[in-house]
């Protein structure tokens, strides 16, 4: 344990107890990097819950979603226990004026969220990549917006992150990071050996065998369907400015480092919940009144549903995975949980041990969506059968829960020409909206810009930006 930064505490008792709590995790062969700990005021926990990180570049976009979670914080739906971001080290903020044993359990759950993020094998690839110090780099990148801001006006710098903020879901995580350039050529095919008649024609007295073509001919940009929009434009946009250039690969570099968070989510939090009530539980050196406070805060954060109706339709994450990670220990050896924990994400993990039997406990269910009266929609339970089950769980996290646009080809007088990947989507676009993100592209890639796509209802659709003044 590092550090613990922030008001004075009755917190005392908490510096005491966090090493202790490290320790148990490490007996259990729980392994990270230090964790430093800082305590904070909930607003700033807040604030950084809304833009992910504790200093992050400046737009428009995270000004709504800040509204949102503090309309959600003051009508009591949704409270912020803990963020924290993995590295090495990582970086964990408290909410300051949080009873002690509701950081008391934090801090046994941050644990839980360290050894995952450094042992799992998706964490570890994208931090290799990325590097480990990702609140740093995103306070010298924020530096660097800034810095743009003021050399060439926040309304072109704004247009910029209008553009890259739209597409940072359309990152292609199987590509490294720092990938080179398409090939400039490619090898010509081989012409097939001239055959009757042509062979004949050729071989007429007087006739000059043809110079032979080029070995190699100019390649395709791209070669194959590009889902990496935001490398493809820093990279091939026809008149970007590299200030430009740099901010989309900003935004795309965050996008890889948050991928893991998404894509593991509810191994990594019931991993987190599984560990912070088990340690908790052989931690005898708490005193009885704090460790009964904590759990009763366990039942809060692991509880079913992911708001406050008790019939809700969104799974608790916390819930899900804490039960699939308890079954798991229950049935299988420690080595083979934390194998478990090193290889999946959340698609296996949830098709892999996700069975009927846990299932029905959980009363998970598929339903279906029909027309009620006056409009509104009613949901109708369709059935229990587990394998549509598991795909409607890990479907909203498929390509980061955005819709999986490609780039077809580059024009010759710079059209950018997308495609939309319907068959593995398995939905239409929202055609307004779809408009009003071509219209953030054509902003910053300063030629036509078109989209192929189906709307709601299957209808094959070309889509273009509207023209500028009109609405979306």
């Amino acid at each position: 344990m590092e550090h613990v930064h922030g008001p004075e505490m009755s917190n005392e008792q908490l510096a005491d107890y966090a090493p202790r709590i490290e320790g148990l995790a490490r007996d259990h062969g729980l392994s990270f990097y230090p964790v430093d700990f800082e305590l904070v005021p909930s607003q700033f926990m807040m604030e950084v819950a809304v833009y992910g990180l504790p200093v992050r570049m400046p737009h428009w976009s995270f000004g709504v979603r800040y509204i949102y979670q503090y309309v959600q914080h003051r009508m009591g739906h949704s409270k912020i226990f803990e963020v924290v971001f993995p590295g090495n080290p990582n970086r964990a903020y408290l909410v300051d004026d949080n009873a002690l044993p509701e950081n008391t359990l934090v801090t046994a759950h941050v644990l839980g969220h360290a050894d995952f993020s450094r042992n799992n094998q998706l964490f570890a690839r994208m931090q290799d990549q990325v590097g480990y110090h990702i609140v740093e780099q995103a306070a010298e990148r924020a530096n660097r917006i800034q810095a743009a801001i003021e050399s060439h006006g926040e309304r072109r710098v704004e247009a910029v992150l209008d553009a890259a903020l739209a597409l940072e879901a359309n990152v292609d995580i199987n590509q490294p990071l720092n990938r080179p350039n398409y090939p400039e050529t490619v090898e010509r095919q081989e012409r097939a050996p001239l055959e009757g008649f042509q062979r004949y024609y050729s071989q007429l007295p007087g006739e000059e065998a043809p110079e032979p073509p080029p070995r190699h001919q100019a390649a395709a940009i791209p070669p194959a369907p590009e889902y990496d929009l935001l490398w493809f434009m820093a990279r091939y946009a026809p008149e970007m400015e590299d200030w430009e250039r740099d901010i989309l690969l900003a935004v795309r570099e965050e996008s890889f480092y948050f991928y893991p968070v998404f894509a593991c989510q509810i191994m990594n939090e019931g991993w987190a919940s599984y560990w912070h009530a088990r340690l908790l539980r052989e931690a005898d050196f708490l005193p009885h009144q704090v460790y009964l406070d904590a759990i009763k805060t366990h039942s809060d954060v692991v509880r079913p549903y992911a708001g406050d109706d008790q019939v809700s339709l969104r799974v608790n994450p916390y819930h899900l995975g804490f039960a699939m990670w308890e079954r798991i220990l229950k049935d299988c050896s420690m080595d083979e949980a934390l194998a478990i924990r090193r290889d999946e994400d959340d698609f296996s993990f949830i098709r892999n041990y996700l069975d009927e039997d846990l299932a029905r406990e959980l009363q998970l269910f598929n339903f279906t969506r029909r027309p009620g009266a006056g409009g509104e929609e009613r949901y109708i339970v369709r059935d229990r059968e587990i394998d549509l089950l598991r795909e409607n769980l890990v479907a909203p996290k498929f390509n980061y829960g955005g819709p999986r646009i490609y780039v077809r080809k580059l024009g010759h007088d710079g059209t950018l020409e997308l495609g939309h990947d319907v068959e593995s989507d398995g939905r239409g676009l929202d055609i307004n909206r779809s408009r009003k993100v071509l219209n953030y592209i054509q902003r910053v890639w300063r030629r036509p810009v078109k989209l192929e796509t189906v709307d709601h209802a299957g209808d094959p659709k070309v889509l273009e930006p509207e023209a500028e003044g009109e609405d979306g």
